[in-house]
């Protein structure tokens, strides 16, 4: 339809009250807005002879007839629709009993083959940690104590006496 701005109507109506003068405006706008409330009632009409005629002509039918020929759910597309919706994607499906279901993960066992493992560790760590220090302690040990003193008689200090 017509496409007027406020400044287009404010223009219009300032030409109007020029041309037509103030004492015959209202008057004029008043036969304007008849001749707009025919013009609308007339296409109401029209509007109403048409969907009459297409009802009688039975366009409606063959256009329900094609919207349920063209259905989503009528051609399958419904399904295709769920079975490419992956928020919910169950690879096995729910329906299939004889479909082989995956293995649950042995993380049980994992995590006490794990704990043994780490026992082991630790006391293997602990063993080679008591050797150390009863290394450690028997070094310190025989450091201390003072080396055996010898007989100088016995052995000579110097070559022998003639």
């Amino acid at each position: 339809m017509l496409d007027l701005g406020w400044t287009e109507l404010l223009l219009i109506g300032i030409v109007a009250l020029i041309v037509v003068g103030p004492k015959d405006l209202p008057v004029m706008f008043r036969t304007l807005g008849r001749y707009t409330a025919r013009l609308r009632a007339m296409a109401r009409d029209f509007t109403r002879a048409m969907e009459e005629a297409a009802d009688e002509s039975g366009v409606k039918d063959v256009a329900k007839d094609l919207r349920k020929a063209t259905s989503p759910k009528a051609m399958g597309l419904d399904k295709l629709k769920s079975a490419t919706n992956f928020d919910d994607f169950d690879p096995f499906g729910d329906d299939d009993d004889d479909a082989p279901k995956p293995a649950a993960p042995k993380t049980a066992e994992m995590t006490e083959e794990r704990a043994e493992t780490a026992r082991k560790i630790q006391a293997s760590a602990a063993a080679a940690a008591t050797k150390r220090h009863e290394a450690d302690a028997a070094a310190k040990a025989a450091a201390e104590t003072p080396a055996p003193e010898t007989d100088s008689a016995e052995t000579p200090a110097g070559p022998p006496k003639a």
